[in-house]
């Protein structure tokens, strides 16, 4: 996985603990929420969710500054972060590629 040390570094870690809320806000708080009553799980994933997309969209915009990116991969960046599992796939097939190509 990504390094902290640098903007692609913490975009694919940020991107991997954001599609992991994301997901778990759908298969997991929500349930709760509307089968089991319980609409804490939805307000504490909700809100965990929500700071890990705004830190996704500062570290997409970082890396893009940073790595130059042309304005179809950072859409495509910043569109992973509305779809379940966008972020894996976009580590998958974009930022993973860049890390390999960047490593000495």
């Amino acid at each position: 996985m990504g390094s902290l040390h640098t903007p692609l570094g913490r975009l694919r870690v940020i991107g991997l603990w954001e599609g992991i809320s994301f997901l778990v806000l759908l298969v997991i708080a929500m349930p709760l929420k509307y089968l089991a009553g319980w609409p804490d799980a939805v307000r504490v994933v909700g809100m965990a969710h929500g700071i890990l997309f705004m830190l996704y969209v500062v570290a997409a915009v970082q890396a893009a500054l940073e790595y130059d990116w042309p304005f179809k991969r950072t859409a495509l960046v910043l569109a992973a972060s509305v779809l379940p599992a966008g972020p894996f796939v976009v580590d998958a097939k974009i930022l993973k590629q860049q890390s390999d190509s960047a490593s000495p």
